[in-house]
């Protein structure tokens, strides 16, 4: 769901909290007065409904299933702190996500299931008893806020002149004092107020109309907002985002990958498609093609947990596409654009390339081949075999058990080709193939996961052919159970690589930092 962008004048409050002697503490509040917004806008605020009525908060949708907003909000007494229990919320707690106007339908409505605290300052996660999947979940900030810098905060608190509001409302806000778990906000109009229900509220930058959560509120003076008319202090005080967000992901990143059914998973290709870099901190994406045809891509978490190595699931395309028609997918690049792609050859015979992938689906398709001959590709790779550092090579094991590397690949096709082995029944009994950095070697390794449950990894393959082989798993190892593997940074970014492996039963592992020695550990990520 598309949001719009917000009008610069505000008009009504936003966050609730109570007054106690001269002081800011924390209390569910109701509603951000300011702008009424447009229909859509800001679709990830959600109004929190605790105990059937007794109390009211605003929280954030940061995960198809998850919600960030103030741990006050669940407190027994919010007034002395904000400690709260984790699990499930001692009240019932309905959340309505995505519903600018609370008086008509759409949306999602969910209760939340459990709750899981900070105990550093007043924020808490909320699970959601099911995903929101039509509604694009805000994104995290990972820089500080800076003093100075406007943000913009959305609510269902009290209002102006409104003790409960039907409508979501936002303002624009100034950032104050900056604090290690805190940010102070002021209004940059004077009915730019944060009033009672909008404790929990997001606070977030527009970045050119990307936003990013930087906080959720946590007290406010309420000056202005209805019931309150005599107080003159305007300012709010949030709980940062920013400094946790791997902690939030990490958190969101639990319920991700057990969702799905993974029998399903025909192909699974790894690559920097979302925007990491082998210098950078994201680990790599995985983009998945279903046995119903449908795609999808489980974007590289910023976090270290090994244990959730994904923080999102983005829907590329429904059952029955045409991903139903991939016979062999791998992630890599041949171009010179610093992000990787996916290259597939398809059914009828075509192999293409697209060179860009995001959250959105795929982009820029070229045909780099199509002939009765790419028919017999039955397994492709691709990586850096070469010299050439900007663009990766192609790997193919053909249905006579042969094998070719394409280099100097780019967007306008595959031409130079170098066969490293003849026609062999031997080659036949490959299961499935990919590429990675196991040996530090200067070309990339090839590994190769056996019918039998041999598992080999060929190092520093070039044009010249292979030199030597490595065994990481032995014949009739359990590998043999291993229906689909792909190569990546999982466990972190860095090189030794690891192998991700989809087994015959649904259950999903990988093992980090694969070298010459062989496997060290597994990471069970679902089963």
């Amino acid at each position: 769901m598309s949001v719009r962008r917000p009008r610069a004048t505000l008009a009504a409050g936003l966050l609730t909290s109570t007054v106690m002697a001269g002081l800011l503490t924390a209390a569910p509040a109701h509603a951000v007065v300011g702008t009424a917004t447009k229909e859509g806008s800001y679709a990830f605020t959600a109004k929190l409904d605790i105990g059937g009525g007794e109390r009211s908060c605003t929280a954030a949708l940061v995960e198809q299933q998850w919600l960030v907003t103030a741990a006050s909000c669940f407190a027994d007494n919010p007034e002395q702190g904000f400690t709260v229990a984790a699990g499930a919320p001692k009240l019932k707690t309905v959340a309505t996500i995505g519903r600018t106007d609370l008086t008509r339908d759409g949306g999602t409505t969910a209760n939340v299931v459990e709750l899981v605290p900070r105990t550093d300052r007043d924020m808490v996660m909320a699970k959601l008893d099911k995903r929101v999947t039509d509604i694009a979940p805000v994104n995290l900030g990972l820089s500080a806020p800076q003093q100075g810098e406007d943000v913009f905060i959305s609510g269902y608190g009290r209002a102006k002149d409104e003790w409960v509001p039907d409508r979501l409302h936002y303002a624009k806000f100034g950032v104050g004092a900056v604090k290690d778990t805190t940010v102070g906000l002021d209004g940059k109009a004077d009915n730019a107020v944060v009033c009672q229900g909008d404790t929990g509220a997001p606070a977030f930058r527009d970045v050119g109309g990307r936003y990013e959560l930087v906080g959720v509120n946590s007290r406010s003076w309420q000056g202005g907002c209805f019931g309150n008319e005599d107080e003159k202090r305007k300012g709010a005080v949030d709980t940062r985002a920013d400094d946790i967000a791997g902690w939030i992901q990490s958190v969101s990143s639990r319920t991700l990958l057990e969702r799905a059914n993974w029998k399903n998973a025909k192909h699974l290709a790894s690559g920097y498609f979302t925007g990491g870099s082998a210098g950078g901190k994201r680990r790599m994406d995985l983009f998945v093609v279903w046995a119903d045809g449908s795609a999808s891509l489980y974007q590289g978490a910023d976090h270290n947990d090994p244990k959730y190595p994904f923080s999102a699931e983005h829907k590329i395309a429904n059952a029955g596409s045409y991903w139903k028609d991939a016979r062999a997918v791998t992630g890599g690049s041949f171009t010179s654009s610093g992000s990787d792609g996916i290259t597939v050859r398809w059914a009828s015979g075509k192999l293409s390339t697209y060179t860009h992938v995001d959250q959105n689906g795929v982009h820029d398709e070229k045909a780099l081949a199509y002939s009765d001959t790419w028919k017999r590709a039955r397994l492709i790779t691709a990586g850096r075999y070469t010299a050439n550092a900007l663009r990766d090579d192609l790997l193919v094991l053909w249905d006579d058990g042969s094998t070719s590397m394409y280099s100097d690949t780019d967007t306008n096709g595959v031409r130079k080709e170098s066969q490293l082995t003849n026609a062999d029944k031997g080659w036949q009994n490959a299961a499935q193939i990919s590429s990675g950095e196991f040996t530090g070697k200067k070309t990339a390794d090839l590994v190769i996961r056996w019918n039998d449950g041999d598992t080999t990894v060929f190092p520093g393959v070039d044009t010249a052919g292979y030199h030597g082989r490595t065994r990481i798993r032995p014949v009739d190892s359990a590998w043999k159970n291993g229906q689909v593997l792909t190569v990546g940074a999982f466990a972190a970014n860095i090189r030794p690589n690891d192998i991700l492996i989809r087994w015959n039963d649904g259950n999903v592992s990988y093992y980090p930092g694969v070298d010459a020695e062989g496997t060290h550990g597994e990471v069970q990520l679902v089963g």
